[in-house]
């Protein structure tokens, strides 16, 4: 009989880094993304995910590295499921320790790694997170992760096999944004990005994203909602702010991404559970 599906989230208030410990037998993520940088190891057992158009498979001891707003998913990739441990980085982080003097983001060569050295400190960094450890703990356990972080900090050259791709998906991507709650159809966003029609779109935009118009605004209505949930704003609100039909819509669709409810993860950020008492 496979053990029930376990999630558990730290989070260091000081540098806004996340982490996460889960177990899962049944869960699978959707397609989503996050605006920070991931950096994890499977403990054991086979992830499944697919990244960069690929589908992955991350074994015990493997380091997954995924950029910011590189769309994902996740699932078991064998019978008895699958436990990791997960680091969210903030970009701002990131850039301020690698003071490399470079305007532009790094980028990850790789999706997947062997690299024994940043596993253990990713692990190590969990810890640090986890057991509310002195601050200075925390940022020496979260600056070796970094140290060991670096060379796999690279830029991969990737091509576009047109010209006007880039600048048709760029445009639909923006459009998205500015409409996050608009009921936009998918020719109204070809003619608004400049593609020919909804077929180049689709073409250009997953070229670029990796992912569908429609998912992609999906992915981004979750993160705004994280982040507003993360500032104490109530789900119900989140909901109606960023497009969902309701809360339950909110609530179906955060857990499936970020394996954690609305009203949990604003409780986990803030300390305001989602449901005040009231008073007699």
């Amino acid at each position: 009989m496979s053990s029930p599906d376990r999630i558990s989230f730290a989070r260091d208030a000081a540098s806004g880094i996340e982490g996460l410990a889960a177990r899962f037998a049944g869960h699978a993520y959707d397609l989503h993304r996050h605006d920070e940088w991931l950096v994890g190891v499977t403990d054991n057992g086979v992830q499944d995910f697919l990244c960069r158009g690929t589908r992955q498979k991350s074994t015990t001891g493997r380091v997954i590295l995924i950029e910011p707003q590189e769309a994902h998913d996740g699932q078991a990739g064998a019978q008895g499921g699958f436990a990791y441990r997960m680091l969210y980085l903030p970009r701002k982080w990131l850039k301020r320790g690698l003071r490399d003097g470079q305007d532009s983001d790094p980028g990850f060569l790789t999706t997947l790694c062997d690299d024994p050295a940043l596993g253990l400190a990713i692990g190590h960094a969990y810890v640090a997170l986890r057991q509310s450890a002195e601050q200075l703990r925390r940022d020496a356990a979260l600056d070796s992760v970094l140290d060991r972080l670096r060379p796999h900090l690279l830029r991969p050259e990737r091509a576009s096999a047109n010209k006007e791709a880039p600048a048709i998906a760029r445009r639909a991507r923006d459009r998205l944004h500015d409409a996050l709650t608009e009921d936009i159809g998918a020719d109204a966003l070809a003619k608004a990005a400049g593609a020919a029609d909804r077929f180049q779109l689709a073409r250009a935009f997953r070229t670029a994203y990796g992912t569908s118009p429609h998912a992609y605004r999906l992915q981004t209505r979750l993160l705004q909602a994280r982040q507003l949930l993360a500032t104490g704003i109530s789900p119900a609100a989140v909901a109606a702010d960023c497009g969902f039909a309701d809360q339950s819509h909110l609530g179906r669709r955060f857990r499936r991404a970020y394996g954690i409810a609305p009203g949990a993860y604003r409780l986990l950020c803030t300390g305001v559970p989602d449901r005040q008492p009231t008073m007699p």
